[in-house]
């Protein structure tokens, strides 16, 4: 079914161009039959529905909306003919800007405006409107002070809109080096201003035309109307018909106008109430833009609005602005309350603390958040400290009953220098001097020094951020970085000097804490009794070694270096440099308590093994272990910067002394005990023999057990070599590592281990010497022997080869332990023997020539035999022997004697050769 009529078309419009709200008329064909039929209209593509008027099939009177296109077509859309076309287009113009000062025929939207003063990235602000340059020249600002010139125009402005506007103080400004032809110019410029303005009434006129027009059509419509009455005959004078048409007049008038102004009015009412809230939008929807905001975490964005509104409606007087404000008020309140928490929240990042305090300082906070942040995590560290002591004083109680029954079966779990000797195989003989029980004891620290790692880990990840914010605090980089808010930097530098020494006595407090927690742990005798309940509170059953206490002087020492990092002041880190020279100190006490109970253990230790010097191996051990007890104490002893030396106190320097030389004398007890222990106290099934020895015959390797005169010789050998070699190497090795006292450790040493030398060679010469001097007497008197009454000498009697035989036995014996020894050994034996003989001699009373012929025989090859070991002593008494008897007259009895010594030693050459490669050894060394 086809249309009734054609689609309407659109063939002009006037004007063709205008900005929005102009009032246009549009001409063409079949634009409908009546206001019913007309259902759309849109130009640019906006719908001018609302505004249109149907005036008739083609002519529609409407008002141009705001819309996006500059131009666009003019579309009527009617009911009878639908969506129709257009020939013509219509030019949307942008509206001209208007002045504050500028007159205007119609209302000027001032929203922009208010944007301006709510959101800073919408609008132009009214003062951009004004001209830039009102002379029209070229502006050259001068160099006069800005002081100078207030001093020559007092309370007055170089500002041209304000009230006390001075013309010189702009000229001097903004011309002062402009010539006289460009100001006359300017002069000229402001003549044509001040003409255009006198323009203005002509101007107004044209922009009112349409609004001027819309009236005339009013004004038309109430005169046709009056024509319309105006037939009727009226009686009365001129007068009284003038009144009654305009009273007619003016209530058609109120009667057509009635509704329509009624409701335009109330538009404008409305539009009024949309404008002061559109206006004022910023305020009004404020509050719950901060709630949101503050949801979000949006502070900066929350901080500008407030600053906004309390720059605007701060000091307003419209009570609903007061309001509204008040709630804002509010909810900043509540945010400062919020963002006060946050602050005083632990744990915290420096960041963190720094944003909070910088967005109360904007909200103007009461206080001073920075000092409240300051002292909350001076707390906080205080009580992270006490914490940790507490969970490792609760989990070392814990661990100790649940470890109790192991605890009883092996009490000593401490790290011992001997063991670990044993494990880096430092010694050449020896088997392990720690157990593989004490080996799983060590794998776990004890829990005082992880107590320490953890707190001085807690401190040193704590305190530089303590540290950073109080110096962010004293520089006043918390509230501007870039030293915008110069204010807030002054009053917080002044708050900073003013509570210097309550920070000062916080660090110290937190200094103070962490040093008498490390002392309760470790050195729990250095506190008081009420210190000691609060710091203390360990099971102390047994004091940390020497190896554990180094670990922790080291973590100590790592966090002084952190802390000096920050250059915290040296006084307030002094009580930690006192407290390293105090551990410093009881660990070389520790260390050398417990290697002189290691060195006691040595007796052990002691395998009886010889090598071809006649040593055992527990010299070297003793050695061994004093170096690596040394060697432990290196970084102890070694003073870092800012320390001290450990000896620079008196009685550090005595007990040092004390301990070292009970550490020697302990080994020199040993040595005694070893060699005077009965003999079915030593363990010699596990003895062995060095095959580099030159002899191989003797008792020792040819029985399973050692004798106490082998002991006695062992440990003489032992005892010779500490005098010459280990205790020198030993003195060295203290002096190198800085002990004091050296010349007494070894002067007392020295003398205790001469002392004990003595004792044992005596023992020995009494158990070796004793026997054969005793058979001497025996021997010569045996078979009725007599002086007196003595046949001729055939040779030298048994007795004698005896006693020579026990004494090449004592040869043997000490040249298979020590060759070194036999000198010494055996020129005491030929003492002893001889001044027997020459005590049996004197005894004689009288002699025969055959029995002093036989004296002299015996006496002379003894001398003879052992000639090599003779003393001064031994000596005079082989003299005094000879001198007792009668001299020999004949030649015949000095031959026989001559004959007789020969014959000895070559039937005893065998026997003899022990003391003729003895005096070859020597005389060669």
């Amino acid at each position: 079914m086809s249309r009734a009529r054609q689609p309407p078309l659109v063939t002009g419009i006037s004007p063709n161009e205008g900005i929005s709200w102009t009032k246009v008329t549009i001409r063409g064909e079949n634009l409908g039959t009546g206001p019913t039929d007309l259902i759309g209209l849109t130009i640019c593509g906006h719908n001018c529905l609302l505004t249109a008027e149907w005036m008739s099939a083609s002519k529609i009177v409407c008002r141009v909306g705001q819309a996006k296109n500059d131009k666009g077509d003019i579309i009527v859309t009617t009911k009878s003919g639908g969506k129709g076309t257009s020939t013509v287009s219509f030019k949307l113009l942008k509206p001209e800007k208007i002045g504050i000062l500028d007159q205007s025929a119609v209302w000027v939207d001032e929203m922009n405006y208010y944007d301006m003063r709510t959101d800073r990235n919408k609008g132009i602000p009214p003062l951009s409107l004004r001209p830039a340059n009102p002379l029209g020249i070229e502006i050259d600002k001068g160099r006069f002070p800005q002081k100078d010139l207030e001093s020559l125009f007092p309370g007055m402005s170089a500002d041209f809109t304000s009230e006390n506007f001075s013309a010189a103080w702009y000229l001097i400004e903004n011309h002062s080096t402009t010539s006289f032809d460009q100001l006359k110019m300017a002069v000229v410029n402001l003549k044509k201003q001040a003409n255009k303005k006198n323009e203005g009434s002509l101007a107004y006129v044209k922009g009112g035309l349409s609004t001027f027009f819309e009236a005339q059509d009013a004004l038309s419509a109430i005169h046709q109307k009056l024509e319309a009455d105006g037939t009727e005959k009226v009686e009365g004078s001129m007068t009284q018909k003038l009144e009654n048409v305009l009273n007619r007049a003016s209530n058609t008038a109120d009667t057509l106008f009635q509704e329509v102004l009624g409701r335009k009015d109330k538009a404008d009412s409305t539009r009024n109430a949309l404008n002061v809230l559109q206006r004022f939008k910023f305020l009004f929807n404020l509050p719950l833009n901060i709630e949101r905001n503050i949801q979000k975490g949006d502070y900066d964005v929350v901080i500008n609005d407030y600053e906004k509104a309390k720059s605007l409606f701060g000091k307003t007087d419209v009570q609903v602005f007061k309001k509204y404000y008040a709630e804002v008020e509010t909810r900043i309140e509540a945010l400062r309350e919020l963002l006060l928490d946050k602050l005083l929240e632990t744990p915290s990042t420096l960041h963190d603390q720094k944003r909070y305090i910088r967005y109360l300082s904007d909200l103007h906070a009461p206080g001073d958040p920075a000092w409240q942040c300051i002292g909350a995590q001076h707390q906080w560290i205080l009580q992270l400290m006490h914490n940790c002591k507490e969970s490792y004083v609760k989990e070392q109680k814990g661990k100790d009953m649940f470890l109790l029954p192991m605890l009883d079966l092996d009490s000593d779990v401490r790290p011992s220098p001997i063991g670990h000797l044993s494990q880096t195989a430092s010694l050449k003989r020896g088997s392990s001097f720690q157990s593989g029980r004490d080996d799983a004891w060590r794998c776990k620290a004890p829990q005082q020094v992880v107590f320490v790692e953890k707190l001085t880990k807690l401190v040193v990840s704590q305190l530089p951020n303590f540290w950073k914010l109080w110096v962010s605090y004293v520089n006043g980089s918390l509230f501007s970085e870039t030293a915008e808010k110069s204010g807030q930097m002054e009053r917080s530098k002044k708050n900073a000097r003013q509570r210097q020494n309550d920070f000062k006595k916080m660090i110290q407090e937190v200094m103070h804490s962490l040093v008498k927690l490390i002392r309760g742990a470790l050195l729990p005798f250095s506190l008081r009794e009420g210190e000691l309940r609060q710091y203390g509170g360990w099971e102390m059953k047994s004091e940390l070694s020497g190896q554990w206490l180094t670990h922790v002087i080291q973590t100590v020492r790592l966090s002084s270096e952190s802390l000096t990092a920050l250059e915290i002041p040296n006084d307030m880190l002094q009580i930690i440099q006192d407290l390293i020279l105090d551990l410093r100190v009881r660990c070389i006490i520790v260390t050398l308590q417990h290697t002189a109970e290691d060195i006691k253990r040595l007796a052990e230790k002691e395998d009886w093994v010889v090598d071809n010097e006649g040593l055992t191996s527990l010299p070297s051990q003793f050695e061994q272990c004093i170096i690596h007890s040394l060697q432990s104490l290196k970084t102890v002893l070694d003073c870092k910067p800012g320390e001290v030396s450990v000896f620079q106190q008196q009685k550090t320097q005595e007990d040092v002394c004390q301990l070292s030389i009970g550490i020697m004398q302990g080994f020199i007890d040993c040595l005694e005990q070893l060699s005077t222990k009965p003999d079915g106290d030593i363990d010699t099934s596990h003895l062995s023999v060095d095959v580099s020895s030159p002899d191989l015959f003797g008792s020792i390797h040819e029985e399973s057990s050692l004798s106490s005169e082998q002991r006695l010789l062992i440990a003489l050998s032992n005892c010779r070599y500490l005098e010459r070699h280990t205790f020198l190497n030993i003195a060295e090795h203290f002096e190198k590592h800085g002990f004091q006292g050296v010349d007494k450790i070894t002067q007392v040493s020295m003398e205790s281990l001469k002392e004990l030398d003595q004792r044992l060679f005596e023992m020995y010469i009494e158990f070796k010497a004793d026997p054969i001097v005793g058979s001497l007497e025996p021997g010569i008197y045996a078979g009725y022997f007599d002086w007196k009454d003595c046949l001729v000498p055939t040779g030298v009697r048994n007795y004698l080869k005896e006693a020579l035989v026990n004494i090449i036995a004592v040869h043997a014996e000490v040249f298979t332990i020590s060759k070194d020894l036999v000198p010494r050994v055996m020129s005491r034996v030929v003492e002893a023997v001889s001044e027997e003989l020459s005590r049996l001699m004197q005894c004689v009373s009288s002699f025969s020539k055959n029995g002093a012929l036989q004296a002299k025989l015996e006496i002379c090859a003894l001398r003879d035999t052992v000639a090599i070991y003779l003393t001064p002593e031994s000596k005079s008494s082989f003299k005094q022997a000879l001198e007792a008897l009668p001299q020999l007259s004949s030649g015949t009895d000095r031959k026989l004697l001559e004959e007789l010594l020969n014959k000895f030693k070559s039937s005893m050459h065998l026997q003899l050769t022990c003391f003729q490669a003895s005096s070859s050894a020597m005389m060669k060394t």
